[in-house]
């Protein structure tokens, strides 16, 4: 298999490797920008979501390019920062390396994890069939779907009974999002 490992130039005092390109990575980043240190920040999309309105892309006030930024746009203005597409399969520790989904090899003197949140069902993982998270631009698309398709059935129900079972909606969880 062939590897490429990223190694930091002796120009810079240390290399910091950032595992994920959210609101954390991007704040440590930022942080870290136009100082001598090299920084790396590594990310399975190459943009930046603003998950925040997700719901208004859900529920088709935006459409997902609103809402989804370029990495690299964001980062342009740091000339010491490296913006690399890729997934994280794992970390040695003992050896500062990271290790990407191809093979690629990131070394670095210090590691930032800031790899976000996994949606949960709260210990009830049947009702992902029926209730969606609203954690990507793909589950907003998702329930998009599912409430302009309810919308249209509805519209063409002839019984008041149909028409209300298509017009009934359920959130589950009462932060900003919900």
């Amino acid at each position: 298999m062939d590897r490429t490992v990223f190694s930091p130039p002796e120009s810079y005092a240390h290399h910091i490797l950032i595992i994920g390109a959210g609101f954390g990575g991007l704040a440590t980043a930022r942080a870290l920008g136009n100082k001598n240190l090299r920084v790396t920040i590594v990310d399975k999309q190459n943009y930046h979501l603003f998950a925040p309105l997700l719901y208004q892309v859900a529920t088709a006030a935006l459409s997902p390019a609103d809402i989804a930024e370029p990495i690299r746009r964001v980062l342009a203005r740091y000339k010491n920062i490296e913006v690399v597409l890729g997934e994280v399969v794992g970390v040695d520790r003992d050896a500062r390396v990271a290790h990407l989904a191809g093979g690629e090899i990131i070394g670095y003197d210090y590691l930032v994890v800031a790899t976000g949140s996994l949606p949960t069902h709260f210990g009830n993982d049947a009702w992902a069939k029926f209730a969606p998270s609203l954690k990507s631009i793909d589950d907003a698309r998702e329930i998009r779907t599912r409430v302009l398709t309810a919308f249209e059935r509805a519209e063409r129900a002839s019984e008041s009974d149909d028409i209300e079972r298509w017009m009934t909606f359920i959130v589950v969880g009462g932060g900003p999002t919900g």
